[in-house]
């Protein structure tokens, strides 16, 4: 009777040990999956400038890049790696000539900005954006976040610039 009473709990103890550890595991895998930011940051029209890009090739956009006071102070500060809490945002347009001021510059040489295309965030939080450098991303069009699966390629090819903490763009004072 004792050796089935040890047998009995022994089993338990180890069914225990299984259940308890379970959802832990699910949790870890989870908190190692990249996350990708689903909310448009409040008031990003009102940040500071950083820099613009111009992407050619099948983009053709001008962006107008932002920062939040902690990028722009990690910016002004040459501080790398970018401390959490820093946000940049993309703002991207299609860029078309400008026959007004191609008309007064007398030849076609000026561009202005179209249609906007989309924006882009990234957001550093070191814990919770671990699984891609420290970084989260987040792409919108329409201001509605794009499918996970489109967003698969944002980190692979900021992982590229890692002596610049994943970012591309450059402070333009």
């Amino acid at each position: 009777m004792k050796r089935i009473t040890f047998l009995l709990a022994a089993v338990l103890a180890v069914a225990a040990v299984f259940a308890f550890r379970a959802p832990s595991s699910g949790r870890a895998d989870q908190a190692s999956a990249p996350a990708f930011v689903t909310k448009i940051p409040a008031g990003y029209r009102n940040w500071k400038f950083i820099s613009v890009a111009h992407e050619e090739g099948n983009l053709h956009s001008f962006a107008a890049v932002l920062g939040n006071d902690v990028a722009i102070k990690a910016y002004r500060e040459g501080t790398l790696p970018f401390p959490d809490g820093t946000i940049v945002a993309a703002l991207h347009y299609q860029h078309v000539p400008s026959e007004e001021n191609n008309k007064v510059f007398g030849q076609a040489q000026s561009f202005v900005p179209g249609a906007p295309t989309n924006i882009q965030f990234m957001v550093k939080d070191s814990t919770k954006y671990a699984a891609t450098g420290g970084w989260g991303f987040g792409f919108f069009i329409n201001g509605k976040p794009v499918e996970a699966s489109k967003m698969g390629s944002c980190y692979p090819c900021h992982a590229q610039e890692k002596s610049r903490d994943l970012v591309f763009t450059r402070y333009a004072p």
